[in-house]
C-alpha cells in the first residue's frame, strides 16, 4: 500500500545516464524535477535521499515512490 505521505509520479522508472556524483532521489513525489528533489518537501516530514553514482552509468530510478530498494526501481510500480 503506498505511502499517505508520498505522491505517485509515474507507473515507471526514469531511464537516464548519471556522470559520477552525488544525487537527491525525490522521496515524498513532489518535485517538479522527478526523479530529483527541487526542495518542495521543505516543511513536511519528508526528505530526499542522497545517493552516488561512482562511475557513468544507466540507471532506472523509482518514480513510484514505491521500490524496497531505492532510489532505484524495483519493479514495484506494477503492483500498483
Amino acid at each position: 500500500m503506498p505511502n499517505s505521505e508520498q505522491n505517485t509520479i509515474q507507473n515507471m522508472p526514469a531511464i537516464l545516464r548519471l556522470e559520477p556524483g552525488s544525487y537527491l532521489w525525490c522521496k515524498c513525489g513532489r518535485s517538479a524535477q522527478q526523479p530529483f528533489c527541487d526542495g518542495t518537501h521543505a516543511g513536511s516530514d519528508c526528505a530526499p535521499l542522497p545517493f552516488t553514482i561512482e562511475s557513468t552509468r544507466n540507471v532506472a530510478l523509482c518514480q513510484c515512490k514505491q521500490s524496497k530498494n531505492p532510489p532505484f526501481c524495483d519493479g514495484s510500480h506494477i503492483e500498483l
